[in-house]
């Protein structure tokens, strides 16, 4: 059954859109009607998706809603709901109009005959390849429900995760950001009616409260040029980042920061090990779920590691050495799966190495987030010291020739 957007004003006399399958357009403003809505267009949904071209097809979802998405699917199809009824289902589940329109196209691929899996290929931007790897994996084994299962599990996994780095985040985020603008003011404003004074007293000024004052004085007459010369020198860097080999460079050189590359290790080794962990439980083969995983590493240096290890792992390489030759992977977590190699029990040696590396990226990123606030809080004390400090010393040096 073809769908079809509309828009209309409702009983409310409020503007709405949205898709409606039916056999025909006039059937689609009947069943408007019937609701006590004014039909305004109705159009074949095929049409948008022909109009918007690449553009629909590069159209994203955003992670909550994929992980709502998958949970939603994998309780339909236990229920043993055909495959397009669930689409069916979810499309009009779903109240947003691009959402609707991305699960009735994907829907209208399986009628034709795709699988689930060639339907959701249409659509990279908005199904991932671990995604529709996953899925096309449950529907070779006959196992669809199970795989999707597991599917939600690791999806809700990732967005809690993601959620608990980005509530990580917004403290150190707030009070740097409120620091900055603090010592922003106090050049700007305060510190230029207090050091006035100076100018009449006939003195030398101490080192301190002159550069004070010449700080001061950049920032109140050159503030802008800063600015300039900052958003320039990110532009640049962007613009630099874009080479291939520059960009590995830089990422090794990140690796190698303290704290920020053991950060960045620990969270592209979880990501990693989880979506192994997903791939081989789901029956995908080790060198594709490898090849899979490199593509969702996010550092090149660790992604080149990858990549090396899954043509070591084709050629007949064990999984665990093939990781360890790069010397960028934890080794608790290479020894967990070399242990899983030895016992026949991969799938479950990566699943618990998965769950390793992120309670580590956890308890890391906890860490950090307890140390930056003290660091903060006495970076700033620092500022204010040295303020004071430019401050009162010419007025200490004036009371002594005044004695």
């Amino acid at each position: 059954m073809p769908a079809f957007d509309y828009s209309c004003i409702d009983a409310a006399g409020k503007k709405r859109h949205g898709v409606q399958e039916a056999d025909s357009q006039r059937q689609v403003r009947q069943i408007l009607r019937d609701k006590g809505w004014v039909p305004l267009t109705v159009t074949p949904a095929a049409e948008r998706e022909k109009t918007l071209g690449r553009g629909f097809r590069r159209s994203r979802i955003s992670a909550a809603e994929l992980a709502m998405l998958t949970r939603q699917m994998a309780t339909l199809v236990q229920a043993t709901i055909p495959v397009e009824e669930v689409l069916r289902a979810l499309s009009r589940q779903n109240e947003r109009p691009q959402l609707q329109s991305l699960l009735i196209a994907v829907r209208a691929k399986v009628m034709e005959g795709y699988t689930l899996a060639q339907g959701l290929a249409e659509y990279p931007a908005a199904f991932p390849e671990i995604y529709r790897a996953t899925v096309a994996a449950g529907e070779q084994s006959g196992h669809l429900d199970l795989v999707l299962e597991q599917l939600a599990d690791y999806t809700e996994k990732r967005l809690e995760t993601r959620k608990k780095i980005q509530h990580a985040m917004i403290y150190p985020a707030m009070l740097t950001s409120m620091s900055v603008l603090i010592i922003i003011a106090l050049l700007t404003w305060v510190v230029p009616d207090i050091v006035r004074v100076f100018d009449t007293a006939h003195q030398s000024l101490p080192l301190l409260t002159r550069g004070l004052i010449a700080t001061s004085h950049l920032m109140r007459h050159w503030l802008w040029l800063f600015l300039l010369l900052i958003a320039a020198a990110v532009y640049a860097s962007r613009r630099a980042l874009r080479q291939p080999a520059l960009r590995l460079r830089f990422h090794t050189l990140l690796l190698r920061l303290p704290l920020i590359g053991l950060l960045l290790r620990d969270a592209d080794t979880a990501r990693l090990a989880a979506t192994l962990s997903i791939l081989s439980r789901s029956g995908v083969p080790l060198v594709e779920a490898l090849r899979i995983g490199s593509e969702v590493v996010s550092n090149l240096a660790i992604k080149a590691a990858v990549r090396q290890a899954t043509v070591n792992v084709t050629e007949g390489g064990s999984l665990a050495r093939a990781l360890e030759q790069s010397g960028r992977f934890p080794p608790m977590m290479l020894q967990m799966m070399a242990s899983g190699e030895q016992s026949g029990e991969l799938e479950q040696m990566l699943e618990r190495a998965a769950a390793m590396q992120e309670r580590e990226l956890s308890s890391l990123i906890s860490t950090l987030v307890g140390l930056f606030e003290p660091l903060m809080l006495l970076m700033m004390a620092g500022v204010v010291l040295i303020i004071v400090l430019a401050i009162m010393l010419p007025i200490v040096s004036m009371n002594n020739l005044v004695h």
